[in-house]
């Protein structure tokens, strides 16, 4: 508890007084009002009794089980709470992760905004859809009432309806500035499995939910940012992929973000988000799939950022070693061509300093015994392949072929870290706060840290930074006694988010450094330097605070700051409603115009650079999904033609969202061809598709444009751009999509 109280003042900026009220009222610093201070949402969820009577509404299913969705008020907080089975997924119940998740059952707890926000219907539709499917959902919560609704069971708080109605897991839809007290009530009423939707959510707010669910051992979250849990055998889902992609199959999949299908069927598909922190990583989802009976073979979905694919493939490395007939794994990493020191689209995806790069994570992979495919539309045929006892091969299979040298490592294993990913000129950008080196000095020295003219002091120093080990999903300090992070000189150091500063062990930190340790002088001004930082990590919300230490004898102090790269958190303001100083620190007059110019659309653009002989990047893409549009750059290049940007238009994007986006891809002069590659889950094939016509014909456009559709309604939007009667391009298939749009390109 004494922690919960130090996390709600950091994080919270609240009194004693406040801070102990709120953990008396909500056990182990369930939420902040501030959260709540939007009222427009309204939650909709479910849950299952197994020994009710199934309401006749729902007989028609021919289930066991009984459903239910309801409406509560958001301003109280108290979500909808439903339960859907799963399994049936094969038969027999199964429950191996860490957390007590039951394979055997899913609850879904969906939200929604309210009916006038536009929103609401898709999430309406998504849950109706999901029953319709065979997804098997029943009763729901709303404060103060008790009854029906829809004709089915309704019941006034989460924990009555956790004691009656016993439900399995949670899906959690709404918005991210609520989401943080959603999962922090169903980790107190202890919902075995918590499936988290939401983008966006505070950083430091999914630290101190981590710092919970190490607290227990009955609840299991997947997320945030997760596309969801689907079981095609077993007719569930919990969150957004597109139904018509899964049928059936010998297939399961575990990625760090996408959705994706695969041709053969799909037996599970676990998608475990692409948040900085997630709550179950890739190695989790392995472990499941691998001991899953149903499952003949699996996918692997990563992407750069953290070290997840390399603890995966060490686990491949002993599975493979210790089954006599291993399942075949085909794997994939996004964010080859990624701009170092850029956050491609995902909060998590980007390196901290000491992680492997993309690069490093496909050859472990593929030292494991994985096969390394370059897009996911390329999984179908290779595990078909591998099923049918041959070596796969052809385009697009084994290394990527085009890399850049700046992420050329050896391969090495989750205990030897490679060299450190430091970058010290970053552009600022979408999802993150950088400061200029000067506004990170007057951040220091406002609160009395020492710091230096790095100009006055030539090269050298130790690298001492403040950030997160996403192993641990705790903050952790960094240390080097080489400021270019030598691997050989650089550890990490864990620490309790709720501590103290003082408590930290800073001889051995000193240590570290090459510092002299007896030197009563430099210890004691490196604890006020550790102890400054650590504060300012947890109360400004910081992802990074980097520095490099330098020491001088005849200055006093005799340990200083000579260089600060400091990095925040972005969502902090956004969704939480925090921090506001921080972000009117922010420079945007040092950033890419076309980059920002977007940002209000939620629309993600990134620039990319021409190649290293002289090669034009020339294709623009237009992609919805990070993780998809990673994908997507790195294929094209391995198909011999260059992507002039990266744009992810987010998983709510519009037919206004795709037009804004082709204004600032065709602001690039160097861009003669857009290669349009969606994958519908929330967004939809026909809304895309209208979109792509929209901006063809109120922007003018000449350039050419090559659509790939694929997922919720596709076939609607492959029809709405053949029938348009306009210059456009539209495939099924990926690899004559970007064949099309590379010879288009190169054409003009």
């Amino acid at each position: 508890m004494t922690r919960y109280l130090s996390c709600i003042k950091k994080v919270k900026g609240v009194n004693e007084d406040e801070c102990r009220n709120l953990a008396k009222s909500y056990l182990a610093c369930r939420m902040d009002r501030n959260l709540m201070a939007k009222d427009d949402f309204k939650n909709l969820g479910f849950a299952e009794d197994p020994s009710a009577t199934p309401p006749t509404s729902n007989s028609k299913t021919g289930n066991t089980s009984s459903y239910a969705w309801v409406f509560a008020d958001q301003r109280y907080h108290v979500s909808l709470t439903a339960r859907i089975l799963v399994i049936d997924l094969h038969s027999t119940p199964t429950s191996r992760w860490t957390g007590a998740l039951n394979l055997r059952a899913f609850k879904l707890k969906t939200s929604l905004k309210d009916e006038l926000s536009g929103i609401g219907k898709q999430a309406t539709a998504n849950a109706k859809e999901s029953i319709e499917w065979g997804t098997n959902i029943v009763g729901g919560v709303r404060p103060g009432f008790e009854g029906e609704h829809l004709g089915l069971p309704v019941l006034p708080t989460v924990r009555k309806a956790m004691e009656v109605l016993k439900p399995d897991a949670t899906g959690i839809y709404v918005a991210a500035h609520q989401a943080t007290a959603a999962i922090e009530e169903a980790i107190e009423a202890e919902v075995p499995l918590i499936v988290a939707v939401a983008e966006h959510i505070p950083l430091h707010d999914m630290i101190r939910i981590h710092a919970m669910l190490k607290t227990q051992n009955k609840s299991r979250l997947v997320g945030a940012n997760s596309p969801g849990i689907i079981s095609a055998v077993g007719k569930c889902r919990i969150g957004f992929q597109p139904l018509p992609c899964f049928k059936p199959g010998r297939l399961s999949s575990v990625a760090a973000a996408s959705t994706l299908r695969s041709g053969l069927g799909q037996t599970i598909c676990i998608g475990v988000g692409g948040d900085i922190l997630p709550g179950t990583t890739l190695k989790d989802g392995l472990q499941i799939l691998a001991e899953d009976k149903a499952t003949e073979a699996i996918a692997l979905v990563g992407e750069i950022g953290g070290e997840a694919e390399i603890e995966a493939a060490d686990w491949i490395k002993e599975y493979r070693t210790k089954t006599e007939k291993p399942k075949p794994i085909s794997a994939i990493v996004g964010g080859i061509n990624a701009v170092p020191g850029r956050i491609m689209g995902h909060a998590g995806a980007f390196a901290l300093p000491g992680e492997p790069s993309a690069q490093d994570k496909v050859e472990a992979l593929q030292a494991a015994g994985c096969a390394i495919v370059n897009h996911p539309a390329r999984f179908g045929p290779v595990l078909k392949s591998m099923l049918d006892g041959s070596t796969p091969s052809g385009y697009g299979v084994g290394s990527p072929s085009k890399i850049a040298s700046f992420q050329r490592r050896e391969i090495h294993t989750a205990t030897r870290r490679p060299a450190s990913s430091v970058i010290m000129n970053c552009t600022q950008q979408t999802r993150s706060i950088y400061l200029t080196q000067s506004a990170a000095f007057e951040l220091l020295q406002r609160r009395g840290l020492p710091v230096v003219d790095s100009a006055s002091i030539p090269g050298g120093g130790h690298l001492l930074a403040v950030t997160l080990n996403r192993s641990t999903s705790s903050p952790c300090i960094i240390a080097s006694s080489s400021v270019n992070g030598d691997d050989q000189k650089l550890r990490s150091f864990d620490y309790d988010y709720g501590a103290e500063a003082e408590d930290l062990d800073i001889s051995v930190i000193a240590s570290q450094l090459g510092l002299d340790g007896d030197n009563n002088d430099i210890i004691s001004s490196l604890r006020a330097i550790v102890t400054g930082l650590v504060t300012l990590f947890a109360e400004k919300e910081a992802y990074l605070l980097e520095t490099r230490l330098v020491t001088s004898k005849d200055a006093s102090p005799n340990l200083a700051i000579a260089f600060a790269r400091f990095g925040f958190d972005d969502a902090a303001h956004r969704s939480g409603g925090r921090q506001a100083d921080i972000q009117a620190l922010r420079d945007t007059s040092v950033e890419d115009v076309a980059e920002v110019s977007v940002e209000k659309d939620g629309i993600v653009y990134v620039k990319l650079s021409d190649g290293n002989e002289g090669e034009i990047a020339n294709i623009g893409t237009l992609v919805n999904g990070a993780g998809l549009a990673m994908n997507t750059v790195d294929a094209i290049a391995d198909a011999g033609g260059r992507a002039a940007n990266f744009l992810d238009t987010g998983g709510k994007a519009t037919s206004e969202t795709v037009k804004k986006s082709f204004e600032v891809i065709l602001k690039d002069p160097r861009v003669k061809c857009i290669f349009v590659n969606i994958f519908g889950g929330l967004t939809l094939g026909d809304m895309i598709a209208r979109g792509v016509i929209l901006a063809f014909r109120d922007l003018d456009m000449s350039v050419p444009v090559v659509v790939r559709i694929r997922g919720t309604n596709e076939k609607e939007g492959q029809r709405i751009i053949t029938e348009s009667g306009l210059p456009l391009f539209a495939f099924d298939d990926f690899d004559e999509a970007a064949k099309k749009a590379i010879e288009l390109a190169n054409k003009s």
